[in-house]
């Protein structure tokens, strides 16, 4: 286990089990968004993640979220993602130890991969869970978003004694849409499951409070560190590949080289056509969104 920290960002490398154990005190906090393997076959810098069955995978969940419920706050919240084929086991594990108050669909564009002896995949689950029904943070002026019916139909409720226009913004519902991370997006990092900044942004501000401490177990790319120390909160971010820490320590401004290696950020190059229509690779510092 290795510990590395600028100001209210804390960035460990380890196992997720023993860092959890050995390195965080329990009760101490207040979001954690978890984001494990999927169990669906990904390669993740040189690892597969396939357990040798559901129940196989199912238990060393149970393991991993026994211990982070233990970590977290009397006013606590957990947001955890699989897949559609996982979840269910994570769902019944839960809902006997927490409340779950929301069970969430992420849903996004199509990938260039279509299926074709099924209905293809277009949406990843999330369950909202908190500690104490009666006792957890939600602040919803902070993640309105806008209300058809009012900000664009303009319509009026007349089943009030005095009608009146409809609100022009509402909290989300329960479907999100958010794209996700592409190659020339400025966020954009080498890593197979990179979860967009927008949806974190949404569950941060959501469920904590400017200062509390964010917890993501499988940090991957970090993203959930990043935007919580953009949005004021403190954080740490667990991650187990060297090759992931190495993206959170540059993304974060924590070390800009390690061991002499200096970290630098995807160079991302994209096919181009020149004037005779010959296609040759071209490389920009700038991305753009496309």
């Amino acid at each position: 286990m290795k510990i590395f920290q600028r100001g209210n960002t804390t960035v460990i490398h380890g196992d997720s089990l023993e860092v959890l154990n050995q390195a965080v005190d329990d009760h101490s906090v207040h979001l954690i968004f978890a984001d494990p393997p999927y169990n669906i076959g990904k390669r993740f810098a040189g690892m597969i993640d396939r357990w040798e069955s559901e129940a196989e995978y199912a238990r060393w969940c149970e393991d991993w979220l026994t211990v982070c419920l233990r970590k977290l706050t009397p006013n606590g919240s957990l947001y955890v993602m699989s897949s559609t084929q996982c979840i269910p086991y994570l769902d019944i594990f839960l809902r006997r130890r927490m409340t779950i108050l929301s069970r969430i669909v992420w849903h996004y564009d199509s990938s260039g991969v279509q299926a074709k002896s099924r209905f293809g995949s277009m949406y990843e689950p999330i369950l909202h869970c908190v500690v104490d029904e009666k006792n957890y943070v939600f602040n919803s002026e902070a993640i309105l978003v806008e209300a058809k019916t009012g900000a664009k139909r303009g319509l009026i409720d007349y089943r009030k004694e005095i009608p009146a226009p409809y609100q022009t913004q509402k909290v989300p519902g329960n479907a999100w849409y958010f794209p996700r991370v592409r190659y020339r997006m400025p966020e954009y990092e080498e890593h197979p499951t990179q979860k967009p900044e927008a949806l974190l942004e949404r569950i941060i501000l959501a469920s904590s409070n400017p200062g509390d401490l964010v917890l993501d177990p499988f940090s991957g790319t970090f993203t959930t560190s990043a935007v919580a120390r953009k949005l004021g909160r403190r954080s740490v971010g667990i991650e187990k590949e060297w090759d992931y820490i190495k993206i959170g320590l540059r993304r974060l401004g924590i070390q800009d080289e390690v061991d002499g290696e200096p970290l630098v950020p995807p160079q991302k190059t994209h096919k181009i056509k020149n004037k005779n229509g010959v296609k040759c690779a071209s490389t920009s510092s700038q991305p753009q969104l496309f």
